[in-house]
């Protein structure tokens, strides 16, 4: 078949061979190469001809299928059924900074939308200014614009927005909008919102988790008032209102001191990644049994918290990642809740 004289499957490369056959199919439709309706081999003449595994190319086939870019007609085979989104879109993917859970949702929204789009990542550090910079600078040079809006004050506070950056938001087509993680009530019209909930969010969670919360006798959360990354304060409300309905004793602290009088029945919540890490290490200086003695709950997840057994309340940014890229690739918009999740681990 032609489509044979396209496909390129580099054994020496580190890409997954599923990966590829989904690149390649998609990389030559954008380049013409293969038309709506052309009739594409089957899973067992495609692994034949390139010497792989039938779970191989029966896995490419499968996610090229659930993008709608090929179909299967039963006594038939399989289609090119879909080529207006395949051709190159270029999108500019701004976030407030570069740590590992940010990285996660951008990693999953490159992984769900494939070869489809050419994607540019600008980190504006929570800082006005450059944000509003980086706006002006690419203002009508890309097809979307995904934007995750955490800004600090002068006073290293933080702030979902300011004025100027409602105005400058407001400046893009609506069909061209995509807002992430933190929503924007001040902006109208019909554009992608994938959000969080922070104060309900931290709340449903602990209750999700009460029957494990509710045998430490204090609650301690640590919520830094300044930082030059600051967290929203709905995070805060909601875990003051938890402790509030559950009559639990509670504590705010600014950060982890060095000097921590730990005490057995107490139950952390910790926020930043320096807080957790000095937090674990005086547990275990200090002979405490970390989740029996005392409770370590950490806010957002990542691949090393679950390897070292972290209990975590946190968003799903694989599915944040998803959720946004489908949405663009169907043409979709509206506003979506992303879920969030109490992860029980070891930690408490």
């Amino acid at each position: 078949m032609n489509i044979f004289n396209f496909i390129k499957i580099n054994e020496n490369s580190r890409v997954p061979k599923y990966r590829q056959i989904v690149d390649s199919i998609i990389y030559n439709i954008s380049a013409g190469n293969l038309k709506m309706d052309d009739k594409i081999p089957s899973i067992n003449m495609f692994s034949e001809e390139y010497l792989l595994s039938r779970d191989t190319v029966e896995k490419a086939y499968s996610i090229l299928r659930e993008r709608k870019v090929i179909i299967s007609i039963r006594g038939k085979g399989y289609y090119i059924a879909r080529t207006k989104l395949i051709s190159k879109v270029n999108i500019l993917f701004l976030i407030n900074k570069l740590s590992s859970y940010k990285m996660r949702i951008y990693n999953s929204f490159i992984d769900s939308i494939g070869g489809t789009a050419h994607t540019n990542l600008f980190i504006y550090h929570c800082e006005e200014e450059l944000f509003l910079n980086l706006l002006e600078k690419n203002r009508n040079a890309y097809d979307y614009y995904v934007i995750m809006p955490h800004f600090k004050t002068e006073k290293l506070k933080h702030t979902s927005y300011t004025p100027k950056v409602i105005k400058a938001i407001d400046q893009i087509p609506k069909e061209k909008l995509i807002i992430m993680d933190n929503p924007v009530s001040e902006i109208k019209g019909n554009y992608i919102e994938i959000y969080q909930d922070f104060e309900n969010d931290i709340y449903n969670a602990l209750k999700e988790g009460f029957g494990k919360i509710s045998k430490y006798e204090k609650l301690v959360i640590t919520y830094p008032e300044e930082s030059v990354y600051p967290y929203p304060k709905r995070i805060l409300h909601g875990f003051r209102k938890f402790c509030s309905e559950h009559n639990i004793d509670f504590e705010v602290l600014d950060e982890i001191y060095d000097d921590m009088i730990l005490k057995k029945g107490d139950l952390f919540i910790t926020i930043s990644e320096s807080d957790l890490v000095n937090l674990v290490n005086q547990i275990r200086n200090q002979e405490f049994e970390l989740g029996n003695d005392i409770g370590v709950i950490s806010y957002n997840d990542t691949p090393l918290k679950q390897l070292l057994g972290i209990t975590c309340i946190s968003t799903d940014f694989k599915v944040m990642g998803e959720t946004a890229a489908r949405m663009i690739m169907d043409k979709k918009k509206g506003k979506v809740k992303n879920p969030f999740h109490f992860i029980d681990r070891d930690s408490i």
